[in-house]
């Protein structure tokens, strides 16, 4: 069973380190084969190419242009650059806000945004399949919510989703006293299987015995 509860928050510092604040998930998809994931774990890099990624290489999905239009891989660099900004301008640094837009700050004093983080819910979120590495698949299974025919992600705070949380990861949301508790639960019942076996045994080298 898939636990899909809030985890509690922890801060990083680091602009790429990423955390949903309620219902939502980031949807990551893997360059090679295409395949499409849903995730909460929020511990992205910048790869050499500029694409924000996975621990395991795949690319977070959003806007990845400047107008917020087009949906694909997004990428932090200096595509985009506004008309009016420095062309021999460099990238002092950027910042992910609480709906997910990349705000590029610029060394001639121009700001810009790149692109956008986007989230997507499902009305069964127990639904997904677990594929390691926080990755879950069975999207369509699932119920991919908002999009009409073709369900997209959306922006956060819209939909009922969740807010983005920059400099932050969500910690594991697994019940460590339900755990220990169905543990216990399971030696316990072992533990009496066992007995019933060894007294079986018990019982029946007595009727070998009798017999001779």
């Amino acid at each position: 069973r898939n636990l899909q509860t809030q985890g509690a928050l922890q801060k990083t510092g680091l602009p790429t380190d990423l955390s949903v604040v309620g219902n939502g998930f980031f949807m990551v998809k893997d360059p090679v084969s295409s395949q499409l994931y849903a995730t909460r774990a929020g511990d992205f890099s910048i790869d050499q190419n500029g694409y924000l990624t996975t621990s395991s290489g795949q690319r977070v999905q959003g806007f990845s242009d400047s107008a917020l239009a087009t949906r694909g891989d997004i990428k932090i660099d200096l595509t985009g650059l506004p008309a009016t900004s420095d062309p021999n301008a460099q990238m002092l640094s950027y910042a992910i806000d609480g709906e997910g837009k990349i705000n590029m700050s610029l060394s001639d004093g121009t700001e810009f945004i790149r692109g956008q983080v986007l989230l997507q819910n499902f009305s069964d979120p127990e639904g997904l399949v677990k594929e390691g590495n926080n990755l879950f698949s069975g999207i369509a299974a699932a119920g991919p919510l908002g999009g009409g025919a073709t369900p997209l992600s959306q922006p956060a705070g819209t939909n009922g989703m969740g807010k983005v949380q920059a400099g932050a990861l969500e910690l594991s949301n697994v019940d460590l006293a339900n755990d220990f508790a169905n543990l216990i639960t399971t030696q316990r019942a072992y533990q009496a299987t066992a007995r019933m076996i060894t007294t079986s045994d018990e019982i029946l080298q007595e009727l070998v015995n009798l017999k001779h």
